[in-house]
């Protein structure tokens, strides 16, 4: 999954490529030994200089980051050959890049959604117990600093069913920011995915999801 503006786009860059490919290369081993997050610029002046974040899921291994941080490097400079600025996510971890400053910032415009295409038997009361299972695991992950802005949870449904969610941003933000990015992907969820067994928001800045009955990452109770 991977987002490119083409706005930035150039056909002869060589110089902010050079950077770019020295940063890019860096990463791997800064979000490894970095739990999961690495950001930095580099470059002589603003038009030579790339600015770029790797964020790995909080529930995954060094190893596993790693793996996914060199993937992620590799194909996006692959798919984005002359491109000044692009985004791409995988299942484990967020890798972006631009020629523009964007630490600190909400990022608004880069979004990926996913929706389960299997509906609930009863969307109101299940949007309901969504929506407050999300809302809890944004205010701890936007607000626990132990936990690096990444939280995980369940809540019970019906009989023996359980509802798993997953939220998490980017560590350049501040913790009211982190809360008004994930805040801002609940309703994004909620609309998109009403009355579905699950879905993800993935953004530039935050992501969460949520699914009924299979939890497809590990959950921290602590």
């Amino acid at each position: 999954r991977i987002r490119v503006s083409p706005e930035n786009s150039t056909a002869n860059y060589g110089s902010y490529k050079t950077s770019l490919n020295v940063l890019m290369g860096s990463f791997c081993h800064l979000a490894s030994a970095n739990k999961g997050f690495a950001l930095g610029s580099l470059g002589q002046n603003n038009q030579d200089r790339p600015y770029g974040l790797v964020l790995c899921r909080g529930d995954i291994s060094s190893s596993a980051c790693r793996i996914c941080v060199a993937n992620a490097t590799r194909e996006i400079r692959k798919r984005c050959p002359n491109s000044k600025a692009a985004i791409l996510a995988y299942d484990n971890c967020l890798l972006k890049y631009a020629n523009k400053d964007f630490f600190g910032q909400i990022d608004n415009g880069s979004k990926i959604y996913m929706w389960n295409v299997e509906n609930v038997s009863n969307p109101v009361v299940f949007n309901q117990k969504t929506e407050e299972l999300l809302s809890q695991l944004a205010n701890k992950a936007s607000y626990n600093s132990t936990k690096k802005y990444y939280a995980a949870g369940e809540m019970d449904l019906e009989g023996s069913k359980k509802l798993y969610g997953m939220a998490q941003c980017t560590r350049d933000l501040s913790s009211v920011d982190c809360k008004k990015c994930l805040d801002g992907a609940i309703g994004e969820l909620q609309s998109l995915a009403y009355g579905k067994e699950g879905g993800r928001v993935i953004g530039g800045s935050c992501m969460l999801e949520q699914l009924a009955n299979s939890k497809l990452y590990k959950v921290s109770l602590s």
